[in-house]
Formats: C-alpha cells, sequence, structure tokens
C-alpha cells in the first residue's frame, strides 16, 4: 500500500492508496503498543533468565529429577530356641499400568474381561463421578471395577502401576503371569507382608502391624518411607522394637519424563539397609503349656456351672536370676494373622467391643486388687521394722472389732474385721505365728501386724506408710520396663493418695484392707511375679525382659543378651525411713536378709502345711509359693448384679517359685472372676513348673545324645 505524507493546516495526516487518511497519532500509537509489548517480552525473558534463572532451574530439575525409595526388609522375630515368630511372606498382586495397556479400546475391553473372569471382580462398577469415592479412593480397599480403577490411575499416573486386586492366591497370580505376555498393561507385583506362624498362641507378645498414620507421616518420610506402602508396629514387640525391626530404606534418583516414567538413574543407588532381627526370650513350647493349661482350668469349672464364669486371665514365667521373660499369656486375645495384611475394620470393632477385652494385655496392662498375694510386703516389712519376731503368737478368734476413725477426735463407728475362715466355719486359725500366719494366708494376723491391734501389737503395727514402702521395694506402684507398650502402674495407695484421689483421711481399717491387698490396692500381674522373682532371688530385683539378642541379617549378634539388676533391695537403702509422727526423716535403709529368709520359708509352709498343700501334693520339685482371693466389685461385676454386701465375688491368685532351694523359675497366674487361688489358680502355676522341667530334661537329653 503506497502511502503520501500530507500536511494540510499544520496537521501530519498520511493518505493511502485508497486515498482514505490515517491519523499520525494512531501510527504512534499502534508502534508505541508493538514496541511495548517487545520489550515487555524481552524484560520477562531477561528476568526468567538472568534475574530468576536459578529458580525456574531447581524447579525444572525437580520436575525431572525424582528420589524414589527403595523398600526395606524387615527383621525376623525368632523365640529363644530359633523358631520364627514373625517373618516376611510373599503377596500376589494384580496391577495394570494404564500408558501401556493398548491404544484399541476394544482390545483393552478384552483384556478387562478376561481379567475379571480370573479375578472375580467387575470390569464395571462404582460411580467415580462421586467426589467422596475418589476423595477417598484407596487401591485394594473401594468398591469400583477394574475399568474405574484404572481411570483414577490414569489420572494420577499413567505410567505408575495401579493395584486392581491385592493378595491373590498364588495359584491365581500364576495364571495371570501366564497371561502377561498377550495382556500388554497387566503384570503381577510381590510385596512383603507379616506371617506369624504361632498366631494366636503369641500374639499378646508379638502383637501386628499397620499403616503408618498422618501423626507419624511426616516423622518417617524423612527417614525415606513411604506411608501408602511400608507399615509400622501397632502392638507388642512389633511395636516397642519398631525402629530396629524395621531398618532404613534405600534411595534412587532417577530421571523421569513428563508422564512420571523413569528414563535413568542419575546416581549409584543407595541400598536398603535390613531391619535387625530379634530373638525372644521366649520358649515356644512353655507358651503353649502355659496357654493351654490356663485355658482347660478354666474350660474344666466352666463346665460344673449353669453357665461359663472364667473367661479372662494370664499366666507369666520368669527366670528369677536374670528377668528373662519365658511364657507370657494373656487371655482372650486375637489373631494377628487376620491383621497381618490389612486390619478388617469388622473384625476390629469385633475385638475392641468384647467385653473381655482381647486387645488389651491382661498380663501386664490390667489392674487388679492382687488380696493375699500382696500380704509378702507386710510380712517382710514387719519382720524388719521389728514389729513381731517370727515366733510370737497373735489369737485370731476369726473375726476383731476395732472403732474406725478418720481423725485423732473422731468418736468413730465399731467395725468387723473377718478372717476367710470365719464366713464358713464361724472361726478363725486360733494362735497363729509369722510361718503359719503366711502358710495359712491368715488375715487376722495380717490385719493385726498391719495396722496393730490394742497392747497385743502396739503403736499401729507397720502401718500404711512403712506397708507402701517395702510394697514398692519389691515392685509395686511402678512399671517394672518390660519391652511392651501399655504396661500400668498399679497403685499403692497412702493417706495422701487418699485424700488426694477419693477427698477423705486414712483410718486404720483402710490399712488393714491395704495389708491384705484390697481395698484401693491395685496391681498387674506382671508386678505381682516381680516381687515374687525378687524374693525368690534372695532380694535382687531382675527387670524383667522379653529380648534376648538381636542379630544382624546373615545372624552375627549386634546387640548381645546382658541381665540388668535394677536394685538389690538387701544392700541399697530402698526403704524410706518415718518419725513417730510419721513425717519422713530424710534417710533410707535396706532390708535384712533375713527377713526375706524367713518371708521364704513362710511360703515353703504354704505348700508343705497350708494353703497350697493339696494342689502340690505329688509334685517332686521343691517349690514355694502364695494363694491370693481378692473380693472386687467393678463395672462389670455391677452390670451382672453379683455385687451383693458381705460376698463380693473374688479373682484367683497364685504365685510360686521353683526349686526352693535354687530357684529358676517363678510362674503367676491371675484368674478373673475364678474365686480361690488355691482352687483354679494354683493348679495352672503348677502344671507351667512341671512343663518347665520337662522341657529342661528333653533340653538336657538332647545336648548329651551321641
Amino acid at each position: 500500500m503506497a502511502m503520501v505524507q500530507s500536511n494540510r493546516g499544520g496537521r501530519m495526516s498520511f493518505v493511502g492508496s485508497n486515498n482514505k487518511k490515517v491519523d499520525s497519532w494512531r501510527v504512534f500509537l499502534f508502534f508505541g503498543i508493538m514496541i511495548a509489548v517487545v520489550l515487555f517480552y524481552v524484560y520477562r525473558l531477561f528476568s526468567m533468565q538472568v534475574l530468576e534463572g536459578d529458580n525456574y532451574l531447581a524447579a525444572a530439575e525437580g520436575n525431572r529429577v525424582k528420589e524414589l525409595s527403595v523398600q526395606t526388609q524387615r527383621g525376623i522375630i525368632y523365640d529363644r530356641n530359633g523358631f520364627v515368630l514373625a517373618r516376611n511372606v510373599a503377596a500376589y498382586n494384580i496391577v495394570i499400568t494404564p500408558a501401556l495397556l493398548p491404544e484399541d479400546e476394544g482390545s483393552t475391553q478384552k483384556i478387562y474381561r478376561e481379567l475379571s473372569k480370573i479375578i472375580g471382580l467387575p470390569v464395571n462398577q462404582g460411580d467415580i463421578e462421586d467426589e467422596e469415592t475418589v476423595r477417598n479412593f484407596t487401591p485394594c480397599f473401594n468398591d469400583l471395577g477394574i475399568a474405574e480403577i484404572v481411570y483414577m490411575g490414569t489420572t494420577n499416573a499413567p505410567f505408575r502401576p495401579i493395584q486392581v486386586s491385592c493378595d491373590v492366591d498364588p495359584e491365581i497370580a500364576m495364571i495371570v503371569r501366564e497371561k502377561v505376555s498377550v495382556w500388554p498393561g497387566v503384570d503381577i507385583e510381590v510385596e512383603p507382608v507379616r506371617e506369624y506362624p504361632t498366631g494366636q498362641l503369641t500374639s499378646e507378645i508379638i502383637g501386628f502391624l499397620g499403616p503408618i498414620s498422618a501423626v507419624e507421616a511426616d516423622y518417617y518420610e524423612e527417614l525415606g518411607f513411604v506411608t501408602e506402602r511400608d507399615k509400622v508396629g501397632y502392638s507388642g514387640i512389633e511395636a516397642s522394637m519398631n525402629e530396629e525391626l524395621m531398618g532404613l530404606s534405600g534411595k534412587r534418583t532417577v530421571e523421569v519424563d513428563g508422564a512420571g516414567q523413569v528414563i535413568r538413574d542419575l546416581e549409584l543407588p543407595i541400598a536398603p539397609v535390613p531391619g535387625t532381627n530379634i530373638r525372644l526370650t521366649i520358649d515356644t513350647r512353655l507358651q503353649s503349656a502355659a496357654k493351654t493349661a490356663l485355658i482347660n482350668e478354666m474350660e474344666f469349672w466352666n463346665r460344673r456351672l449353669p453357665e461359663p464364669q472364667f473367661n479372662n486371665g494370664a499366666v507369666i514365667a520368669m527366670d528369677p536370676r536374670t528377668g528373662e521373660i519365658l511364657a507370657l499369656v494373656s487371655y482372650p486375645t486375637f489373631e494377628n494373622n487376620r491383621m497381618a495384611r490389612v486390619i478388617p475394620g469388622y473384625y476390629y470393632n469385633q475385638l475392641q467391643e468384647d467385653p473381655q477385652k482381647p486387645l488389651l494385655n491382661h498380663a501386664i496392662s490390667a489392674e487388679h486388687p492382687p488380696g493375699s498375694v500382696y500380704k509378702m510386703a507386710a510380712a517382710i516389712g514387719a519382720l524388719n521394722e521389728g514389729v513381731v519376731p517370727t515366733d510370737k503368737k497373735l489369737f485370731d478368734p476369726g473375726k476383731i472389732t476395732i472403732v474406725q476413725k478418720f481423725t485423732p477426735n473422731d468418736p468413730g463407728v465399731p467395725i468387723d474385721f473377718v478372717c476367710y475362715t470365719y464366713k464358713d466355719t464361724g472361726a478363725g486359725h486360733g494362735d497363729v505365728n509369722f510361718f503359719e500366719g503366711v502358710a495359712l494366708s491368715c488375715d487376722v494376723y495380717f490385719y493385726k501386724i498391719g495396722g496393730g491391734y490394742l497392747d497385743e501389737v502396739p503403736d499401729g503395727g507397720l502401718g500404711v506408710l512403712r506397708l507402701a514402702e517395702y510394697a514398692k521395694a519389691l515392685g509395686y506402684g511402678s512399671e517394672t520396663g518390660i519391652e511392651l507398650f501399655g504396661e500400668g502402674d498399679g497403685i499403692v495407695p497412702t493417706p495422701a493418695w487418699k485424700r488426694r484421689n477419693v477427698g477423705e483421711n486414712w483410718s486404720t481399717g483402710d490399712t488393714y484392707i491395704a495389708t491384705i491387698g484390697q481395698g484401693y490396692v491395685l496391681a498387674t500381674p506382671i508386678q505381682v511375679l516381680l516381687s515374687f522373682a525378687t524374693i525368690a532371688n534372695d532380694g535382687k530385683q531382675m527387670k524383667p525382659t522379653l529380648i534376648y539378642e538381636q542379630l544382624d541379617n546373615e545372624g552375627n549378634v549386634v546387640v548381645p543378651f546382658s541381665p540388668t539388676m535394677t536394685k538389690d533391695i538387701t544392700q541399697d537403702k530402698v526403704i524410706q525411713i518415718f518419725d513417730e509422727d510419721g513425717l519422713p526423716t530424710g534417710e533410707y535403709k535396706s532390708v535384712d536378709p533375713w527377713a526375706i529368709e524367713m518371708a521364704q520359708e513362710g511360703m515353703r509352709l504354704a505348700v508343705l502345711d497350708g494353703t497350697a498343700t493339696n494342689v502340690m501334693d505329688g509334685f517332686t520339685i521343691s517349690n514355694a509359693g502364695k494363694t491370693g482371693t481378692a473380693e472386687y466389685c467393678d463395672n462389670v461385676a455391677q452390670e451382672k448384679g453379683i455385687c451383693e454386701r458381705g460376698a463380693w465375688p473374688s479373682h484367683a491368685w497364685y504365685a510360686g517359685y521353683a526349686p526352693y532351694e535354687d530357684p529358676e523359675i517363678v510362674v503367676v497366674t491371675f484368674v478373673y472372676n475364678g474365686k480361690e487361688g488355691a482352687t483354679l489358680a494354683a493348679p495352672v502355676v503348677r502344671k507351667v513348673m512341671e512343663s518347665y522341667f520337662e522341657l529342661k530334661a528333653i533340653d538336657a537329653g538332647l545336648e548329651t545324645a551321641p
């Protein structure tokens, strides 16, 4: 187009070939805008390449370079004899990579139909338009069909295999594997899952795994684990030793394309470090014997009753010299294999709602009144404090009456305290010395030495403050430190505790009741076990342990077993000294070995001529022990309407050790609502001891066999 410049009237204009005039300011405006646009893009280019070049380069590298976590192998758990309690096995998943499916929709649909017939999953199922379905989508845990699952994978990462069906039978996996060559995009994924060969036999010890929670996600992701893939311990040894068992994930730094497909490794991969293998102190054979003995004993009595009453209990066996736990039974329990691959919601809810609390480890977490097994704290305390000599006889008429006072000026109310024999015979044990008091478990004898009685045991006897000191020295009132989460503290009550928790003052009656392990006293079975192990081991208290040693992937010991003595109450000053007004002096003392020796003799007499004589008759290994019958009235008993005044239901306890001269095993049995300790709990302890010595003889024979 030819243009002619015109300058009429001093105004610049341009005339085109069609004789139309164009104002100059429009031309300048046009070129000005063009120049501005060019300058803007030049500036942006300069800014991106020079001023912000490093940032954009980093972003581009981030899109191109990925760090991939390489799954490690979780450690194996063995018993003390090398029997496998937890291991890794292969699980087979059917996966489809969307980007590798045929481009022809008809061919893809044919693959879906053939695969559907094999794995039993519909080709089409579910609504992927539903926002909640999309938001909650999780491979293997959804109600979608094959096509819908693949669509979800196509949307998120087309080159990443997506799980269509998980944990299929090996036979199905083999059938699909044979079809892989003619089914492009379909493959078999093998992943490790946990298997527990002993199942319910050891589930209260081993526990189970579960997915990494949102609360812990950042912590484990920082360590290189993947929340959607890796699992952590939820209970048992799987939880308490989780860090050791998990090992360390490996790492690959790779280059990926725009679709997320790996192109190549950019650095040498970092190999994963397998988790530590753990050998426990548990003997699976003794564990089986203990659980069988408990269940059989409860079933024996349940068959003789109109309806079952005994459904809950615990058994623990330990070597008092080293603290090694040889068996630990909590009943009822759960089947951890049912939660090895995934935790079924219906099953977990069923366990949580069960009134018998199978998810609770009754051996270490359940807190109950210990009853007469607690008397050994008062027995040792009374001797060590010089409350009574061993040969002094105290009279048990079956019932004594004291004036219950909560303050010095309180006129008080007379209240009766009876011995257990009085309920059946209307009489007591008569004159009883220290050894007979322990052997016969005479309540009146312990009332008197614990809280005093007139001139027979003056000055308030041992008193609740000193009783608490000896109970705590034996292991009551605090966790034992066993390698399991959820251990209970129990309660060793004092006047300060009662004021703080009940809002009332302490009375002499409270001391009487606490002395025989009733009232506010609560203990776990493992605390009772530890107290008897301390006595059996002449005052040396060993930390209960389930861990014998830790091994690397090649079987080399990396953390050897080392027994831990927490205290020696005959050497360490563990007993706080109080003045006449019950105030602490700031000084402490130890326990005279003689007091422990006398307590041992009292428990030996309980077996020879006391409450445990009948059940232990004929047992060829010398032993000692103490029965316990603990009245209770908890929520369960109240709901059942069995808390009758003066006739409360009772738990059964028995703790004993053998051989008496050189103890190598101590066993405690607790049965919820088990009535008398000598009737239901003591037979279980005897059977566990018998099994222990039988296994010992078998093992010795194997070692000496040619």
